[in-house]
């Protein structure tokens, strides 16, 4: 960071909080507390209405602000809100820069609001999903890819699907992400010559790259209605789950088409699917055995049968 930045970054934090000590200055931008009152005595030199106190810290001239863009209270609760799912639902150096932002929408609160928005700060919290998965190979994913999306640049990615074994290696065309359970990418795929849909902990490997694509038609809500469209010509696929099996499947049965679930008078719980594949389906459910009944259609009961078949004999030829 170079001193200018400094110097601007000191200011928003002395207009953000009531008092500001130099040593968590000198922390938080890594620089001495020597050079942090240096910085100080120019934003005096430059007008700015400073007063400290040994011990203490320093603070602003109360009403001093830069020219400001007015929050209302209710908008700046709705962006502390914002900044605590950041901080929890996305990537670090996303959060990072919510972080940032937050910081400079306090510096132009009033002191009332940023009294009042500091007193909510430990009264929401937003916590980590119970089945926390293994974060992104990359912390910068989330960044990159809504760069790559906004800029129409190329990215390649080292990819492992749900069931594979090996990852592939593919360049993509990022048109956006969203989160359903986990963070996804919606891209065009070179490799398979069509939109793909990409699970963030599933990269192994990102790389943006100078590559840019012409812009496309396609949108996320375009994806998603074509997406709708292919499910209506897909077969739908029923099982039924004991019900000590249904807490364990609850956060993965999105991701193998997932549509609707009844509880029956036996205490079985039904569900309906539309999966992709069946046999993708088959292979998710066959670790499951004995804890469900494949009810339809009848091509699933054959892909279970030949898979836990290989299965088999994949064993038997290991000993």
């Amino acid at each position: 960071m170079n001193r200018f930045d400094r110097i601007v970054g000191i200011l928003l934090q002395l207009q953000a909080k009531q008092v500001v000590r130099g040593q968590a200055l000198a922390e938080r931008f890594g620089v001495s507390l020597r050079t942090v009152y240096r910085d100080l005595r120019t934003l005096e030199a430059a007008g700015v209405p400073l007063y400290g106190e040994a011990g203490v810290g320093f603070s602003l001239a109360e009403g001093y602000k830069l020219p400001p863009v007015m929050f209302t209270r209710d908008e700046a609760m709705a962006l502390l809100t914002g900044e605590k799912l950041t901080a929890r639902l996305t990537d670090e150096h996303t959060a990072a820069h919510s972080q940032a932002a937050m910081d400079k929408l306090r510096a132009v609160l009033r002191r009332p609001d940023r009294d009042h928005l500091e007193s909510l700060n430990s009264r929401i919290q937003v916590l980590r999903p119970r089945t926390q998965l293994a974060p992104p190979a990359d912390s910068r994913t989330h960044q990159l890819l809504l760069t790559a999306a906004a800029t129409h640049r190329t990215v390649r990615l080292r990819y492992r699907a749900g069931l594979a074994e090996a990852s592939t290696e593919r360049d993509v065309e990022p048109i956006g992400c969203y989160l359903q359970q986990h963070w996804h990418v919606v891209a065009y795929c070179r490799l398979r010559q069509d939109f793909r849909d990409f699970r963030f902990d599933r990269i192994e490997q990102l790389e943006l790259r100078e590559e840019t694509f012409a812009p496309r038609p396609e949108t996320l809500q375009s994806y998603w209605s074509a997406q709708d469209a292919r499910r209506q010509n897909l077969e739908v696929a029923r099982v039924r789950f004991q019900p000590e099996a249904v807490r364990h499947i609850q956060d993965s049965k999105h991701q193998y088409g997932w549509v609707s679930e009844e509880l029956l008078p036996n205490g079985m719980v039904e569900m309906a699917f539309l999966p992709g594949g069946l046999r993708y389906l088959a292979a998710w459910l066959l670790p499951q055995a004995g804890t469900f009944t494949a009810v339809a259609p009848p091509e699933l009961r054959q892909h279970l049968r030949e898979l836990a078949q290989l299965a088999h004999e994949s064993f038997c030829g290991a000993d």
